[in-house]
């Protein structure tokens, strides 16, 4: 077995590597790159935010920002509420009336129906049925 590893090993060193990428033109390095601030090509607006150009920074500019909520570094709980009061405090976690949070808590007309034999066997054998 161990006879078979090295005669494998040696005929790989041994090899020509012909690599499977094959590359146009001189590879060449760039003499200058445009680092300015660009809006991105699928944006809405096809604008930077109004006020980039303000911002000394891109960290600066991140405290202000908002996905899903700010994107601050730095949470404090006295300032803001995280951890700054009692879970008790925060109110009720049941949905208010009209409102669900999950699909199996909706009324049974607009619950997720359980399948049939027929199509169990049809997604079982591969097949589609119409």
């Amino acid at each position: 077995m161990f006879a078979a590893t090295r005669v494998l090993r040696q005929a790989a060193a041994h090899a020509e590597r012909v690599p499977s990428i094959k590359f146009i033109g001189r590879r060449t390095i760039p003499t200058s790159v445009d680092h300015t601030p660009k809006p991105h090509p699928a944006s809405p607006t096809h604008s930077l935010p109004a006020n980039w150009g303000s911002s000394p920074s891109f960290s600066a500019y991140r405290q202000h920002a908002q996905q899903h909520g700010p994107l601050r570094k730095t949470i404090r709980p006295d300032v803001d509420g995280i951890g700054g009061s009692p879970g008790a405090a925060l109110g009720s976690v049941n949905p208010p009336q009209g409102l669900y949070f999950d699909r199996n808590d909706l009324p049974a007309r607009f619950r997720r129906q359980p399948l049939t034999e027929a199509e169990i066997e049809a997604i079982e054998s591969g097949c589609g049925f119409a």
